[in-house]
């Protein structure tokens, strides 16, 4: 059972920067990012291939985060630049055994407990 552990949440000003990490007791193939905020479903963010090489994000954090990973530290991070409060979330990392960067959260079999970001304007 892959266990994954999420850091780095906090309070920032608009405009801002976090980087958080996800901490894997074993890799997997893809790695992703969600968020949900309060009342809200459960949204992709972004993921990224076993390499790194390949990354997807959703259109709403594109050019604004980044996602990469280390497989030797069995960690991935989610740096986020110029942070909205539309950004204001619970942030999940994500795993599944399979290749392909889906967006679709169900298609994920390992969740971490989530990190709170509250961005404040």
């Amino acid at each position: 059972q892959v266990q994954l552990v999420e850091s780095g949440g906090g309070l920032v000003q608009t405009g801002g920067s976090l980087r958080l990490s996800c901490a894997a007791s074993f890799t997997t193939y893809a790695m992703g990012w969600f968020r949900q905020a309060p009342g809200e479903e459960r949204e992709f963010v972004g993921a990224i291939n076993w390499s790194g090489g390949s990354t997807r994000y959703a259109d709403s954090v594109k050019g604004r985060f980044t996602i990469s990973r280390d497989n030797a530290q069995k960690t991935v991070y989610l740096q986020m630049n110029d942070l909205k409060p539309e950004d204001t979330a619970v942030y999940y990392c994500a795993g599944r055994d399979q290749a392909v960067l889906t967006t679709s959260p169900r298609k994920y079999g390992y969740w971490g407990q989530g990190t709170q970001v509250t961005v404040s304007s």
